[in-house]
């Protein structure tokens, strides 16, 4: 899943190789922390949030399918 997300969010960005997942694994849920270069941020959020909206959508998804829920929280 780590690599779903880093595979669509580099790219989004201009700076592919600044970009960070790290994953906190709990009992029932994953936590996905996703960092972003300097000015990177409005292109993986888009405009009015749709990009992230989406990204978040998919994710919830395929974590469905595995039995776990799953939070992506955007940080720059």
């Amino acid at each position: 899943m780590k690599d779903f997300i880093e595979f669509i969010v580099r790219a989004l960005v201009d700076n592919p190789d600044q970009v960070r997942i790290e994953e906190v694994e709990g009992a029932r849920t994953t936590v996905y922390e996703l960092r972003v270069g300097e000015g990177d941020l409005g292109k993986v959020i888009g405009k009015q949030g749709q990009t992230a909206k989406a990204i978040r959508t998919l994710l919830a998804a395929a974590s469905a399918r595995r039995g776990k829920r799953a939070v992506l929280e955007i940080l720059e």
